[in-house]
């Protein structure tokens, strides 16, 4: 009888110290696979896999593409690549972004459960925002575990404590207490995968998230239009409820939490107040080098209207320039991930 031997890691920010001591506590012959998505930067090679191989006593490593699946095995997400999970083997991909963020936890937790059902546990730890909460909740769906580190152990709270606010958690516990259970529930029956069929919607995203050509030609699109446009590819974004959790997904993939919409836009907008700010400031010093030119030929005229110009233009600089300096102050437009 399958029993749950598909463990799902995901972590943000602090998430490789919760990791190495999670690692310590798993036994060498654990009957289960690991997969971990911790966030990284895209750029540069990750250490995780050596840290982690040094931490306990199972190997950890960035598998191929296709690799087969295997007992007693750590999977970790590459850069800049989605860890996913298909019937007896491992998928690494490129795909479109989720919640800002590439590997992201959803993709993992939403495959590996769209595959294995009720054999899958999935475990969110530390971290910012709230990527997995989606992902975790695609678990409970078809009949797996769902276990979250206690937000009140976390180094970052905002991602165990999105998971417990909006997802039916099975396990809320210190990251100490996590490699017990897990040992544990790798050795007990998983329920009947018939009684739990996957969503087509979940069928649709974990598709988009392995950048399937089906998908993308397909003329069905998750959820219905929003008046927001994405990010990233300034295509449609479509709204996605799970119960009362809400989503946003565009027709090629790109993925966004309420919270990481929210903190793409906020992002967006300091880029913009940074435009600004630089199209006024060299708007202003063109203006009174102007106001010079024509003050030096006699035109005095001109020279009060670059005058006048430029003074107009540092005004307006300076509002803005506040802006940003009260914005930095209060965390308005700060993100993390």
């Amino acid at each position: 009888m399958p029993t749950h031997d598909i463990i799902a890691l995901g972590a943000s920010a602090g998430g490789v110290e919760v990791l190495m001591r999670l690692v310590l506590g798993l036994p060498s012959d654990l009957q289960a696979a690991v997969f971990v998505v911790l966030h990284t930067p895209p750029q540069g090679l990750s250490l995780l896999p050596a840290i982690l191989s040094r931490a306990g006593r199972l190997p950890a490593f960035h598998p191929q593409d296709g690799d087969p699946i295997r007992y007693g095995n750590i999977y970790v997400a590459p850069p800049d690549h989605h860890l996913l999970v298909e019937l007896g083997r491992v998928r690494v991909v490129r795909g479109p972004r989720e919640n800002r963020s590439r590997p992201a936890v959803d993709p993992l937790f939403r495959s590996a459960a769209r595959t294995y059902g009720p054999q899958v546990v999935g475990v969110v730890l530390t971290g910012a925002l709230d990527d997995g909460t989606a992902g975790l909740q695609a678990i409970k769906t078809c009949g797996g575990i769902t276990v979250v580190q206690d937000p009140a152990d976390a180094l970052y709270s905002s991602m165990p404590q999105s998971a417990l606010t909006n997802v039916v958690v099975d396990h809320c516990l210190a990251a100490a207490a996590i490699p017990g259970l897990l040992v544990r529930l790798a050795q007990e029956p998983a329920l009947n995968p018939r009684d739990y069929p996957v969503p087509p919607l979940m069928e649709l995203e974990t598709q988009l998230a392995a950048l399937d050509k089906e998908s993308l030609d397909n003329e069905k699109v998750p959820g219905t239009p929003s008046r927001y446009a994405c990010p990233e590819c300034h295509g449609v974004l479509w709204e996605v409820r799970d119960g009362d959790l809400l989503r946003f997904r565009c027709r090629v993939g790109h993925a966004y939490s309420v919270e990481s919409m929210l903190a793409e836009h906020s992002a967006s907008l300091e880029d913009a107040l940074w435009m600004a700010l630089r199209a006024l400031e060299e708007s202003a010093s063109l203006a009174r080098r102007l106001a010079h030119e024509a003050q030096q030929a006699q035109r005095p005229h001109s020279a009060a209207q670059f005058h006048d110009k430029a003074n107009e233009r540092e005004r307006h600089a300076a509002q803005i320039r506040d802006l940003l300096l009260k914005s930095g102050a209060n965390g308005a437009m700060k993100t993390a991930s």
